[in-house]
């Protein structure tokens, strides 16, 4: 059972992975060197811990210790206890949801075990926004695709705001990253994979014909700004577009993700 520990001091060395939350590039630093990534709220810490992640430890106002205590009693992290006042000192920025919990990654699963038995997998190239990123696995979760691949250049689906975002799907999603970049789409089309790039390419049909009678899909989308690389849209096997009214040619990623995913899972 994680042990309980009240603090009054937001200077407590004890507190070090909860610091600068807002500074982005200070935390992907420090979290890729200790190994270690943030969940916040009180559903997404449960989720975490409920998949199986070690907990280093949980930091949260005195209130939220009863709504997680199922969660705290099969731990072994420490529970660092602060008002909520003390706590945004900590972390730069007023926690709603009353509940944070420092966890261990894992290694990196395999392409091959994160794609055995799937049938529909959402592919990324190159988003960058960790909003996004959260929004699309949510999306996929919630349509019934069993997969995630992302390119190496992808923000990070295990950064706090993708994951509070994502409502924890991460954690229930299989996911990994592309090892080779430029051979990733034809790999997928040897292992069985129709590959359907989502873009506005002048041979694009509407996403509903594009996936229409697969089997096996990967579902590609591109990055926010300027979409799918000219390698990556030429060796899509089929490229789809969501068809829409005039005077609009795109939605944002996110949006084009749920759109598309339930296109697909009507296939």
């Amino acid at each position: 059972m994680a042990e309980v520990i009240e603090l009054d001091d937001p200077g407590d060395p004890r507190l070090a992975d909860y610091r600068d939350l807002r500074d982005v590039e200070l935390r992907k630093h420090l979290e890729a060197e200790h190994g270690l990534f943030l969940a916040e709220g009180e559903k997404v810490v449960r989720r975490a811990v409920e998949a199986g992640y070690d907990a280093r430890s949980f930091l949260m106002a005195p209130r939220w210790l009863d709504g997680l205590a199922d969660v705290l009693a099969a731990s072994t992290g420490p529970v660092y206890v602060l008002p909520e006042p003390l706590i945004e000192q900590v972390t730069g920025f007023h926690v709603h949801r009353g509940a944070l919990a420092s966890l261990r990654r894992r290694p990196l699963r395999s392409v091959d075990d994160v794609l055995a038995g799937a049938r529909s997998v959402l592919v990324l190239e190159d988003l960058v926004d960790h909003t996004n990123v959260g929004a699309v696995f949510r999306s996929g979760a919630a349509l019934g695709f069993d997969a995630v691949l992302l390119a190496p250049r992808c923000a990070d689906p295990l950064y706090r705001r993708s994951i509070k975002v994502g409502m924890g799907a991460v954690f229930s999603t299989p996911w990994t990253r592309l090892p080779d970049w430029y051979e990733a789409l034809p790999d997928l089309s040897r292992r069985g994979f129709a590959t359907v790039a989502l873009t506005l390419g002048p041979d694009s049909v509407p996403i509903e014909e594009a996936v229409a009678g697969v089997d096996r899909l990967a579902l590609v989308l591109g990055s926010e700004g300027h979409g799918l690389s000219a390698r990556w849209e030429a060796s899509a096997d089929r490229r789809a577009v969501i068809p829409m009214a005039a005077g609009i040619d795109s939605l944002n990623v996110a949006a084009a993700s749920a759109v598309a995913c339930y296109a697909a899972s009507r296939r």
